[in-house]
């Protein structure tokens, strides 16, 4: 390929970018715009571009803070708590599974692993009902760990790991036990450190998942109290009004969380994936 096609190979895929990232961003920047304008000029012309500049005010955010936003922070500590949880126990015990397939030659190893990828192939939805039942067996409808649950062990999670503990050297794994070191000091001493960049990748995705999660909170919570974020604002929209100033300013601050922690992790991002992604 010449020079000058290079250039125009560069430029077409420049713009090419260009229009992909203004159309991300359009709604994000469309719902921040409503976030600052009154509800009155909402109902009258909707979601547009096409606004006063003038009109523009912090009104709908000062009432996220005031007497009236008392549920919003319930449902944000909620999501929090529900996130949090999740991304801790979802490593912890998908890592350990993942790691145990990649590395120990053990009887019905595959058959396990044809079970995770059969289960990674089956909609979630599919299985709620069943879940349900069984959360109503156990009592548990109406709690935090109810929501985590179903997903402390994703499939996904558990592929993601599998993949990237295969490039893990298993000389190390001999070296720790001619040294006495148990099974799971050799885990959690040794080949954990080396597995950073994929809890990292592997954080940023479980923590998008819970943080968005919808369906499945709206179905096993009850209470006002206890709904996460995505189901409580949901109830702003009803059949006898919409709490717009609530709903786009509190919208808006739900995004604060997720870009904190892909900050945090970004560094480790690219190559969980990267190296995740390859191994087989």
């Amino acid at each position: 390929m010449g020079k000058n096609n290079k250039k125009w190979v560069s430029i077409l895929l420049t713009v090419l970018f260009a229009v992909i990232t203004v159309i991300a961003l359009t709604p994000v920047v469309s719902l921040i715009v409503a976030s600052m304008r009154p509800s009155s000029e909402l109902m009258r012309q909707g979601l547009s571009f096409f606004f006063d500049p003038a009109a523009l005010d912090l009104g709908n955010y000062l009432a996220v803070f005031s007497e009236e936003g008392a549920s919003y922070w319930q449902w944000y500590m909620n999501s929090l708590i529900v996130s949090g949880g999740l991304i801790v126990l979802s490593l912890f015990f998908s890592s350990m599974v993942g790691y145990a397939l990649a590395m120990y030659n053990f009887k019905g190893a595959r058959v396990i692993f044809m079970l995770v990828l059969f289960v990674l192939m089956v909609p979630f939805e599919i299985l709620m009902l069943p879940l349900y039942q069984m959360m109503i067996g156990l009592n548990l409808v109406d709690t935090y760990f109810a929501v985590m649950l179903p997903l402390i062990v994703a499939p996904v999670a558990v592929f993601f790991f599998r993949q990237y503990c295969l490039g893990l050297p298993k000389e190390l794994m001999e070296s720790a036990r001619i040294d006495g070191c148990t099974e799971y000091g050799i885990f959690f001493k040794i080949m954990a450190p080396l597995m950073g960049p994929s809890f990292a990748a592997m954080a940023i995705l479980q923590g998008l998942t819970s943080w968005n999660n919808f369906l499945w909170p709206l179905l096993i919570l009850r209470s006002n109290e206890m709904f996460t974020l995505p189901v409580g604002l949901a109830t702003l929209l009803t059949p006898y009004g919409n709490n717009y100033e609530l709903l786009f300013s509190g919208s808006v601050l739900t995004i604060v969380p997720i870009v904190i922690l892909f900050l945090f992790f970004q560094k480790f991002f690219i190559s969980g994936l990267t190296v995740g992604g390859v191994k087989g």
